[in-house]
């Protein structure tokens, strides 16, 4: 009679367990590709044609073609509910317009602002639909280079690194066994950065960004 028990209850654990794996489960590596809008607001300019004072700059704005690979995993936490652990990366850059700052005196500089290599490292709690479709979010980290490129009598660069992180909404549909196809939304802030671009030169700038997204990725 144990005998017969303990087999029972292994066939319930088994059950459990079948039950609770997603079929996200699993290393997974992805691509995708859309558009993103970046913001450099708050912007100071400085340097000695400012007598050595930040003053104010216009906020810029750059838009275009945004692209991402990413490698992360999946874990069954319940039945439907999976946590997710990812890492992507955009090696793209995104560059502004040009714009100006002017002290009283109608001196200034004129500056482009762009942005580059970014990536972001995010948990991704998801809930599965059915048996194909899991919704998520991204929480995390993010990372980008920032490059500020003075034109005219001031014609210098420099980058710097600028930290944040990300929020973003997403949905993944199985289209086989491994393959699936996803689409994302997401927004990255930024703190305040300082960008030198030599000789006592430079600017502030906090950047943001909001980012669409659609690709292909493969579930190992």
């Amino acid at each position: 009679m144990s005998k017969k028990l303990l087999i029972a209850a292994a066939a319930v654990a088994m059950s459990s367990g079948a039950m609770a794996q997603s079929a996200f489960e699993g290393f997974y590596g992805q691509v995708g590709v859309g558009y993103e809008n970046n913001s450099f607001a708050n912007k100071t300019a400085y340097g000695p044609t400012f007598g050595g004072n930040a003053v104010a700059a216009p906020s810029q704005s750059a838009g275009g073609f945004s692209g991402t690979v990413g490698l992360g995993y999946n874990y069954s936490v319940a039945p439907n509910l999976v946590l997710g652990l990812g890492v992507d990366y955009n090696p793209l850059s995104v560059k502004s317009s040009q714009n100006g700052a002017t002290n009283n005196q109608s001196a200034g500089v004129n500056t482009t602002t762009q942005a580059s290599n970014r990536y972001n490292i995010f948990v991704a709690p998801g809930y599965q639909f059915g048996a194909d479709k899991l919704g998520y979010i991204k929480l995390g980290y993010s990372a980008e280079q920032l490059k500020a490129q003075n034109s005219g009598g001031l014609s210098t660069s420099g980058t710097a690194n600028a930290s944040g992180y990300i929020v973003g909404l997403g949905y993944k549909q199985l289209i086989d066994k491994n393959i699936y196809v996803f689409g994302e939304a997401n927004y990255m802030t930024y703190s305040n950065t300082a960008i030198g671009t030599g000789g006592g030169i430079g600017t502030n700038t906090t950047p943001s960004t909001y980012q669409a997204l659609v690709g292909v990725g493969y579930k190992f």
